[in-house]
């Protein structure tokens, strides 16, 4: 008797798919402990993502304001300077001994008369626009308030589910990661990838009723007898997925229930023919 080879590489393929399947047994249980959670981590991390986005919103609207109170005062300083200017202008028109000085004053005063005017319009627009943006922030604030509310909650709730579960995901996940290191890493690594790819997350499959177990495709007579032989890796044409027969996946088949059927049918043909002899 030959001895057995200790690397992952060098096991029989029969060996290899035994223990692929039995890791894909103990990530589908991991995945049904994850699904009790239902949406909760979803929502989790949309409320999250949520909360950010206000503070970041909340934080350029809070620049905003600034920015107003910023032009505000401004053009506050501009009105007070050009209120002196016009004060000094109109106390000069009593001192000038020219037409042509008079004139020249009054087109400063008219200038800087629209200029305190231009400057109280910024003032009142940039005040209007303080107003809204404010009256946002509070309105922005009252909403991150009800989702951080809502937050601390879901998370609560989440945390008293992992609590729940956490003691028997950590063992599959230790007898994973063990049974892990008897899989050929090539061998892992596409495994996992089919997972990946997969709705359902199963990478490896028993053949069921001549149909891949995955996707349910029709797998030829020749196809299957290559894989009840164990003698090589057979995936799927169709979806990829690794199959293996239903023994090796310690599935019991219908064969014997289906051969029954016939011999009821003849049964019932045959007393159906000696009850019309009698009549």
């Amino acid at each position: 008797m030959a001895k057995r080879k200790d690397t992952p590489a060098e096991m029989p393929v029969e060996e290899k798919l035994r223990n692929l399947y039995q890791l894909q047994t103990l990530l589908t249980e991991i995945d049904q402990i994850r699904s009790y959670r239902g949406e909760l981590p979803h929502e989790v991390q949309d409320l999250e993502d949520d909360v950010e986005g206000l503070k970041t919103r909340l934080d350029r609207m809070t620049d905003e304001v600034s920015r107003f109170r910023s032009e505000i005062n401004a053009h506050k300083n501009n009105i007070v300077l050009n209120t002196q200017k016009l004060n000094n202008y109109k106390e000069q028109l009593d001192t000038v001994r020219s037409n042509r000085d008079y004139d020249v004053l009054n087109r400063e005063i008219e200038y800087v008369t629209s200029e305190v005017e231009l400057s109280n319009k910024r003032v009142q627009e940039f005040q209007t626009l303080e107003a809204q943006k404010e009256e946002s922030i509070r309105v922005s604030e009252e909403e991150l308030q009800e989702k951080e509310d809502v937050l601390n909650t879901k998370k609560r709730e989440l945390k008293d589910i992992i609590a729940e579960t956490e003691a028997d995901e950590e063992r599959l996940r230790e007898k994973a990661r063990n049974l892990e290191l008897n899989i050929e890493p090539r061998l892992l690594t596409a495994f996992k990838r089919i997972r990946k790819n997969s709705h359902n997350g199963l990478g490896i499959v028993y053949v069921q009723r001549d149909s891949c177990g995955g996707c349910f495709a029709k797998i030829p007579p020749q196809r299957q007898l290559d894989i009840r032989m164990r003698k090589k890796i057979i995936v799927c044409e169709y979806c990829g997925r690794i199959l293996i027969d239903p023994e090796l996946a310690g599935v019991k088949t219908e064969n014997a229930a289906e051969e029954k059927k016939p011999k009821r049918r003849r049964a019932t043909k045959k007393a159906a023919e000696t009850k019309k002899e009698t009549e």
